[in-house]
């Protein structure tokens, strides 16, 4: 076969793969170089075969003292093991529900390995001299990529193309201020090349997200990964404009619109048509509620028909408001500066309401707007003397994303000719 056929049909076939709408699923990067890092190196236990083990779980308002005796310590052998914690493990935080195993030799009580998270256990030597140690499990980072049509919702969907949930909540910390994620449409789509941390098979925490494409109606909004090392923001387009926003899309991050903006709305408690100059957000009681952008809290207090509510000026133009809140955050006070993302209060059904849902509302120039056609202006680009190798970083990632179909689909064209 000649060079110029194989260089047609891989021509073909990359044209025919990025212009697929199909789900992709998720994939390794290579088998060679999928774990490129060991990030913890595991702890070595001791020899425990030979013992009987018992396992059980931190029961509600069980103390340490407590489970040890349980365990068949006395109260100055509890005490003394205590002592020898010291600054290897706070016995204050012995959380309810985590899971230990218990060490016997004949009745007597030599170890307990206490699962701290999900990455260490807490080993207690039960007999003089005690002694306690902090024990970690190998954890892997994984380079990934996913490939997400929305057919039905982003976490059905996510879910049933084999990535992790926890690969949700960074899209939607990194798209917040472009992507209303209450707003995905059917064939909406999300390739996503990122890096995962997996602990005894379990994937425990996304580490970074390097590049993603969002896609919609054929118009794609890549997102690039670079670091300027400034403490800011990470997250850029591909002209190097920043993907944060003055303001929040939303102020919820995972929800349902259930009413919307209108001068003509019937009221479902009043029934009577009236406006409603707002967004009402239904979510479970509790849920967080952040402000979308930086400002200053101008009122925080019950507003009758709007039950709970907390007012906050951005500047000089823009001012929100958040309404039926079940509390306010802990320690915020009118007159306080707050940071956009930071959790101002939480969803309820005070004053007037049929239900638990957030109104949340926006006025420029003191006139109320509609906050899902609300424009937010840009944050500060990226220094221009990064641009070059900002660029080079893109492209990078780019060639990779486009590559990865390419390079399996071609390979099987090649077997079946």
């Amino acid at each position: 076969m000649s060079m110029k056929f194989k260089n047609m049909i891989y021509a073909v076939s990359l044209a025919l793969i990025l212009n697929s709408c199909g789900n992709g699923g998720t994939k390794e990067i290579s088998a060679e170089d999928q774990v490129i890092e060991v990030a913890e190196q595991a702890s070595q236990l001791p020899s425990l075969d030979s013992l009987r083990c018992q396992e059980g779980k931190v029961r509600n308002g069980q103390f340490f003292s407590t489970m040890m005796t349980g365990l068949g310590l006395s109260a100055q052998e509890a005490y003394d093991l205590t002592i020898a914690c010291d600054t290897v493990f706070n016995v204050k935080n012995l959380r309810v529900g985590n899971t230990y195993k218990a060490y016997y030799e004949g009745e007597t009580l030599k170890y307990v390995l206490y699962q701290q998270d999900r990455t260490s256990d807490i080993l207690f030597e039960c007999q003089p001299p005690y002694k306690v140690s902090m024990l970690t499990r190998p954890v892997e980072v994984r380079q990934k990529y996913a490939d997400v049509v929305i057919n039905s919702s982003l976490w059905n969907d996510m879910r049933a193309a084999g990535a992790s949930p926890l690969l949700i909540l960074s899209l939607s910390d990194i798209y917040a201020w472009t992507i209303d994620f209450f707003g995905l449409q059917k064939g909406d789509r999300f390739r996503v090349l990122y890096e995962e941390k997996v602990c005894d098979g379990d994937v425990i925490a996304i580490d970074t997200v390097r590049y993603a494409i969002f896609s919609r109606n054929g118009q794609d909004l890549p997102m690039v990964m670079y670091n300027q090392k400034d403490g800011g923001n990470i997250w850029w387009n591909e002209k190097g404009e920043s993907m944060r926003k003055a303001f929040l899309k939303a102020p919820l991050k995972f929800s349902r619109i259930s009413s919307g903006f209108s001068y003509a709305r019937r009221h479902p408690v009043t029934r009577r048509v009236q406006p409603h100059t707002g967004i009402d957000y239904a979510a479970p009681k509790g849920t967080p509620v952040m402000s979308i952008g930086d400002g200053v809290v101008t009122s925080m207090k019950y507003e009758g028909a709007g039950g709970n509510t907390i007012r906050i000026r951005h500047n000089s133009v823009y001012s929100t408001a958040y309404l039926h809140l079940s509390g306010y955050a802990k320690g915020l006070k009118a007159g306080q500066r707050v940071r956009q993302g930071q959790v101002i209060g939480y969803v309820g059904s005070t004053g007037r309401s049929t239900g638990p849902h957030l109104d949340f509302r926006v006025w420029k120039n003191g006139s109320p707007i509609n906050p899902l056609k609300m424009e937010s202006p840009p944050a500060e680009p990226l220094r221009q003397e990064n641009m070059p190798s900002f660029e080079e970083t893109h492209i990078k990632y780019r060639a990779q994303v486009d590559s990865i179909y390419a390079r399996d689909i071609v390979k099987e064209l090649f077997e079946n000719l």
